[in-house]
């Protein structure tokens, strides 16, 4: 049954994809068939492009290898080339319909032609290198908060946060680095990893044997993680081994205490069972029962889905990840759509919510219209 499922969404993707590219082919070539030698080069090239995410992304599954890693670092740029072309051709098509009624434009000549595609083409690369860099720029956003309970010992304490890390082929060793050192530098007391730690398939982050700094993570009340849905999709029977290696407590609709007395409620993700597990996940409400509400409720959820069920269980503290608030604009108002909070602060009733933009990247490492981001909460109990 779940490789059914996948056959079918794997062919509605190629079909949605395939017909995308060749959409921007076929402008294309409007512009680039002036000359038999630019329509040549301008094919070989641009289905170069289009197989390579594919290309790559099964061999990066079959058998991950820095050749296969590069192929799909090409892919996955491309996606954001192919996504950033529609978006030109789109209002290229609104000034061509407007000019079909007022007649402001004059004739293009094949020249003419071939500068405004070179000129499209100029801008898509200026966006998504802009979007790179803005992927590279991880902002470290800090956020008072008073929780009005008592913990044991010191009345203050730093939780930094960090969801959708998304180690593998893209996001690599340079990255985990980066995060490890805004930890050591933040000092937190706690350390909570919202799910999607790793891109999928574990194969990459076996490869470049990605982790072993995350494992020399030190804090006072420890570093503990959720699985998100890249957790599943890449088989938990292979990612939770990996994660427990370096050092990871790893929460699966379980519930720890904290030595102050913070009940941390770690949630497992609700595509578990989507992605072949048997078991369904745990309610909320079942697993805080028998929970001591006169102190701290943390809880941890990958996916930001049916918030008000915290605020009936009487959690104090929310946090999830995964909608990387839409990683490239304009896909923020869908992701604005479907969750209740696509990125952000939020109180409902006396439950405080947060959702990470994320720190890594999934596809393309582009982000455009938001920012990576770690969260520092400096909490006081009273």
């Amino acid at each position: 049954m779940r490789t059914l499922s996948f056959f079918i969404f794997f062919s509605i993707v190629l079909v949605v994809y395939s017909s995308l590219n060749y959409f921007v082919y076929s402008r294309g070539l409007m512009v680039f068939s002036c000359t038999p030698a630019y329509k040549k080069w301008y094919t070989l090239i641009f289905w170069t492009l289009v197989s390579s995410f594919l290309v790559g992304m099964f061999w990066e599954r079959a058998a991950s290898s820095v050749v296969s890693e590069w192929i799909y670092r090409v892919g996955a740029f491309w996606l954001a080339f192919m996504f950033y072309f529609l978006v030109a051709l789109l209002l290229i098509d609104l000034v061509r319909l407007s000019n079909y009624f007022f007649h402001y434009l004059p004739d293009f000549s094949p020249a003419g032609k071939l500068y405004l595609g070179y000129t499209v083409i100029g801008l898509v690369s200026l966006v998504v290198l802009g979007g790179y860099i803005n992927a590279l720029t991880t902002r470290i956003r800090e956020i008072p908060l008073t929780i009005h309970k008592t913990v044991t010992g010191n009345p203050e304490l730093k939780i930094l946060m960090a969801s959708d890390i998304h180690l593998g082929a893209l996001i690599g060793e340079r990255q985990e680095m980066k995060l490890v050192r805004i930890i050591n530098e933040q000092k937190p007391d706690l350390v909570l990893l919202c799910g999607d730690l790793v891109d999928g398939d574990i194969g990459p982050a076996l490869r470049k044997n990605l982790g072993r700094h995350i494992q020399e993570i030190r804090t006072p009340l420890g570093v503990y993680a959720i699985p998100g849905n890249h957790e599943y999709i890449g088989g938990i029977r292979n990612t939770l081994p990996y994660l427990q290696s370096i050092n990871i407590k790893v929460l699966r609709d379980e519930v720890v205490t904290l030595p102050n007395g913070i009940q941390l409620v770690g949630r497992d993700d609700r595509d578990s069972r989507r992605m072949g597990e048997t078991t369904q996940p745990h309610e909320l409400k079942e697993l805080t029962k028998g929970l001591d509400h006169t102190k701290p409720i943390v809880v941890m959820n990958h996916q930001p889905h049916h918030l008000d069920e915290a605020v009936e269980v009487g959690a104090d503290l929310h946090l999830s990840g995964h909608t990387h608030h839409g990683q490239m604009w304009p896909f923020n108002y869908i992701t604005e759509a479907i969750f209740e909070l696509s990125w952000g602060l939020k109180q409902k009733g006396n439950t405080i919510f947060y959702v990470s933009s994320g720190f890594g990247s999934w596809g393309p490492p582009v982000r455009i219209g938001n920012s990576p981001e770690v969260v520092v909460f400096n909490i006081h109990f009273d």
